[in-house]
């Protein structure tokens, strides 16, 4: 059984979050970022970052709003977002930025895999995994790699003047590496939850329907945040990434 302070925890946790997400996206309603693939960014990101993503934002992302990025290009200065953002917090937006497009193919996959089971043994459930936790594993990335490739494509092509052809293999080469540290992080966190905290200490099963599940989703996004940060460090560094 799942201990009733976990649950109300979990639950707390989750409103925290969508409160948080859901400020940022009233917000930035009033004061669009300058490149539009943010303002799905920051409110995604809330959704697990909660109030440290909410301080990022008021802090340093509202630097990056469009009037106020407008204005520095009409007098020909460098956008504010560039010149008064510490180049860690850089890094972190940029990681947030490969995040949110995992944070939503994951949702749209867990829950794919939960409401149709039979998603699950297309991938290997029964077949190569006994746990179904696997073959769910390969719909989430499968599925976050799609939406981090479109959130990637919308800020290369703009920002670089490709081609849609273009476009879509640069993103498609950032996202790869940049995505793949996050689920890293991600699938690693899940696995000590499912298979230990609730497998082994609680002796329960960690259902996708229950605030639970989300709650230590929740946590696993912040692990990715956490593996991806040193792999976008460099790939921002070194300029095949670019900054957000």
């Amino acid at each position: 059984m799942i201990p009733p302070w976990l649950h109300v925890l979990s639950l707390v946790s989750l409103g925290v979050g969508a409160i948080c997400a859901i400020a940022l996206a009233l917000d930035l309603v009033r004061h669009p970022q300058h490149m539009w693939i943010m303002n799905v960014v920051w409110p995604v990101s809330a959704l697990f970052g909660s109030v440290l993503v909410v301080w990022q934002y008021v802090c340093y992302g509202r630097l990056a709003e469009e009037r106020v990025a407008r204005a520095a290009m009409d007098r020909g200065d460098e956008m504010p977002s560039r010149t008064d953002t510490p180049f860690p917090m850089i890094v972190a937006n940029g990681a947030l930025h490969c995040g949110s497009g995992c944070t939503l193919g994951d949702i749209v996959a867990e829950w794919l895999v939960f409401l149709v089971p039979t998603v699950a043994v297309w991938f290997g459930w029964h077949s190569l995994f006994a746990a179904k936790i696997f073959a769910g594993w390969i719909v989430d990335f499968l599925a976050a790699f799609g939406l981090g490739v479109v959130f990637q494509y919308f800020t290369i092509k703009p920002m670089r003047d490709l081609s849609v052809g273009q476009g879509i293999w640069q993103a498609i080469k950032v996202d790869c590496l940049s995505l793949a540290s996050w689920q890293i992080g991600m699938y690693g966190f899940m696995a000590f939850a499912d298979f230990y905290l609730f497998g082994s200490v609680l002796g329960v099963s960690l259902r996708t329907d229950t605030p639970s599940f989300w709650f230590m989703m929740q946590l696993a996004m912040l692990c990715g945040f956490m593996t991806a940060y040193p792999v976008n460090w460099w790939l921002i560094r070194s300029g095949v990434k670019e900054a957000m």
